[in-house]
This record gives C-alpha cells, sequence and structure tokens, in this order.
C-alpha cells in the first residue's frame, strides 16, 4: 500500500507571513481594542462569551475564506453539528478559538490569545498562537520547527530533574485524587495556572514552565499550540499515555515537558506506563 503524501500549505514565506500578520492585526482590532471595556455573558456550558469571541471568530472566517477558500472552518464558538461536520471536510479544516482566556480577558488580566490551526487529512500542517498583550506570535509549521517572534523557539532548559522545575499544572480538571497526591507530595520547585490553554502549551515550549498537567481541554484549545511544543522538541501524552491530538471534537487530558528525562519523570510521578 503506497503512503499518501499531504501537500503542506505555507511552503512560501509570503503566504505564511499574510497568515501569521492578518491574524495578528484582527487580534489587536478585535480583542486588545475591547480590553477592559468587556461585557460577557454566561453560555449554556457555565463558559463566558463576550463581544471579542464572536467578532474575532467572525472576521477571521471571513479572512480565511478570503485568502484560503479550499478549507472548511471550525470555530468555538459554532454549534457542535457545525464542527463535526467542518472536522469532516476532505479538504482541510482551520481550527480557531477566537479568544483562549475569555474568563481572564473579562476579567482584565491580560493573559489570554488567538489559537489557529490548520488540519489536512487528520494532520496538523500549521498552528499560530497570538498574544495581543505582549505583541507575541508563537507559530509552526510541520517539519519546519517552531518560532517565537520569527525567532527559532526550541524547547529546552537546565533543570534535569523535576524537583528543580517549574510546573504549570491546573488542578480544576484533575481527579481528586491526582490533585490530591501533587498537593500533598509536591513534585515541582513552584506551580502556576495562567487560565489560557493555548499559552501554557506555548510557555512550556518557551520554557517559561518545563512541565505541565491539564484534565480536559478542547481541541481549539490546544491544537495550535501542541503543534508549536512538538516543532519546538517538546514531548507530551494524555493521561492514558496516548497521542493528544485526535480528530475529533472530544476533550483531552494532557501532559506534557521540555525534555525528554523530565517528560520521563513526570509520567513517573504521575503514573503512567
Amino acid at each position: 500500500m503506497t503512503n499518501r503524501v499531504i501537500k503542506h500549505p505555507f511552503q512560501y514565506e509570503t503566504e505564511w507571513n499574510l497568515l501569521c500578520d492578518g491574524i495578528a492585526e484582527l487580534a489587536r482590532q478585535e480583542i486588545l481594542s475591547r480590553y477592559e471595556q468587556v461585557v460577557a455573558e454566561e453560555k449554556q456550558d457555565g463558559s463566558l462569551l463576550t463581544e471579542a469571541d464572536t467578532e474575532m471568530q467572525k472576521l477571521t472566517q471571513k479572512f480565511l475564506a478570503y485568502h484560503w477558500p479550499q478549507y472548511d472552518f471550525l470555530g468555538e464558538e459554532m454549534s457542535d453539528a457545525e464542527q463535526v461536520r467542518a472536522m469532516q471536510s476532505q479538504s482541510g479544516c482551520w481550527i480557531l478559538d477566537p479568544v483562549d482566556g475569555t474568563s481572564n480577558f473579562a476579567a482584565g488580566i491580560p493573559v489570554f490569545a488567538v489559537s489557529l490551526a490548520l488540519m489536512i487529512e487528520g494532520e496538523l500542517v500549521a498552528g499560530l498562537v497570538y498574544d495581543p498583550s505582549r505583541d507575541e506570535m508563537f507559530a509552526a509549521r510541520t517539519g519546519q520547527g517552531a518560532t517565537l517572534n520569527n525567532q527559532p523557539l526550541i524547547a529546552h532548559t537546565p533543570k534535569q530533574h523535576i524537583k528543580q522545575t517549574s510546573g504549570i499544572i491546573d488542578f480544576k480538571r484533575l481527579t481528586p485524587e491526582m490533585a490530591t497526591k501533587i498537593a500533598v507530595e509536591v513534585p515541582y520547585s513552584s506551580q502556576r495556572s495562567f487560565g489560557s490553554v493555548a499559552l501554557d502549551w506555548c510557555w512550556i515550549a518557551a520554557g517559561r514552565g518545563q512541565i505541565y498537567l491539564h484534565g480536559s481541554q478542547n481541541l481549539w484549545d490546544y491544537a495550535a499550540g501542541w503543534l508549536i511544543l512538538e516543532e519546538a522538541g517538546g514531548y507530551s501524552c494524555t493521561l492514558d499515555n496516548e497521542k493528544v491530538l485526535v480528530t475529533k471534537v472530544v476533550k483531552r487530558s494532557a501532559l506534557a515537558a521540555t525534555s525528554k528525562p523530565l517528560y520521563t519523570e513526570w509520567k513517573s510521578y504521575l503514573g503512567i506506563r
């Protein structure tokens, strides 16, 4: 049987820059301009929705359809049925979280980002996470490495053991048993929880934390960040020791680390074989 070869887009820097610059401009226009002037409503699942979410999604979809009409579109603020249909596209599908970290955004905490990935035939081929508060663009293309503001991004750390690390840990979605174990048998030097899954992945890739744990995240939360960490040379899996990325709109657990030794030790501590 012959393996199919996926033709990856964005081989040319001009087209890649068009995407990155376009998303950054939309984020400044639709998200940052509304910061600290936020009116939020509560969705059925208890999460928040703001005008920035809806306008950023609407205009990003329009921008992508104009320049790359061959790909379908999946946005967080779409219905379940629309999301499933988009994932079944034969040509490829954009995956967008218009404001990852909406609770932070609504509360005036400057830790939020737009996350965008492109999946073709079940493979993520491109991803970017733009933090408008810091003007930081994390980006990656499959097989071409990751970048931060166009400079190479490589996941590395001088820390050799998890006792030396800073952990980015989301306790809210862990089982009580796992959360208690971490709280009682503290495995790291310090711990943070920032409220933006997309930035969590990118900050691990940048070495701002060295180990990561989250119990349940949506595809649009992690897709771009997962690719960025992969291309930066980091390591990740689920709590079931499976690949985090799946081609379904289902929630996934995730643990990650900047280096293979830390990844191995972190998995061992968590009892993952």
